[in-house]
């Protein structure tokens, strides 16, 4: 009886011990004002990626990744994009909404 509760027990340590995996994401809203369509450099954790934010649209965009910020290069200089940010495009450049 007691190697039951034993093993029980271990097993149970075990599964609540284990690290838990956490999954982050920059999800954009826009609009994008411009007729023509951009893909613009996201830099995120080190890592750099590429967003395509299509031309007179209204619109999403999710980064991948494990954080809950962006920074992205667009025609005006690079910008930090928090997590469900909100913004308009307009000449290559972004407006926070």
């Amino acid at each position: 009886m007691k190697k039951t509760l034993s093993i029980g027990t271990l097993a149970l340590a075990t599964i609540l011990c284990l690290p838990t995996v956490s999954f982050a994401d920059v999800y954009i809203k826009y609009y994008n004002k411009d007729s023509q369509k951009h893909v613009m450099k996201v830099q995120m954790n080190g890592l750099t990626k590429e967003v395509t934010f299509d031309g007179s649209k209204t619109s999403a965009a999710t980064i991948q990744g494990s954080g809950t910020t962006s920074n992205i290069e667009t025609l005006c200089g690079k910008v930090e994009v928090k997590h469900e940010s909100k913004i308009e495009i307009k000449n290559g450049c972004f407006k926070f909404l």
